[in-house]
């Protein structure tokens, strides 16, 4: 399923889309153990579909969580290590 086809769904169709691909994946992982499987790339499929619904999930949560404009002021960056530990150039002074 494309992330463009769960975008359009809403929250109760994408719990139940969730649900059904979880309860798939568990019945695909079923067969290949019993070795009845007989497309083992379907394993692969639910599962980035699985993350497909999850992730349009946390897009929806992300853009109720933050109102418009109040992102990060340009230059409010995180520090890397070397700038937390007082590092300069090569080696440690």
């Amino acid at each position: 399923m494309k992330a463009s086809e769960l975008r359009d769904l809403d929250e109760g169709e994408l719990a139940a889309k969730l649900a059904e691909a979880k309860k798939e994946l568990f019945n695909l992982r079923f067969q290949n153990v019993t070795s009845q499987l007989d497309n083992s790339s379907r394993l692969g499929e639910v599962r980035r579909d699985i993350a497909r619904i999850f992730t349009v999930m946390a897009e929806r949560e992300g853009a109720e969580a933050v109102p418009a404009g109040a992102r990060a002021a340009k230059g409010s960056r995180k520090q890397t290590r070397r700038q937390r530990r007082g590092l300069r150039g090569k080696g440690r002074s």
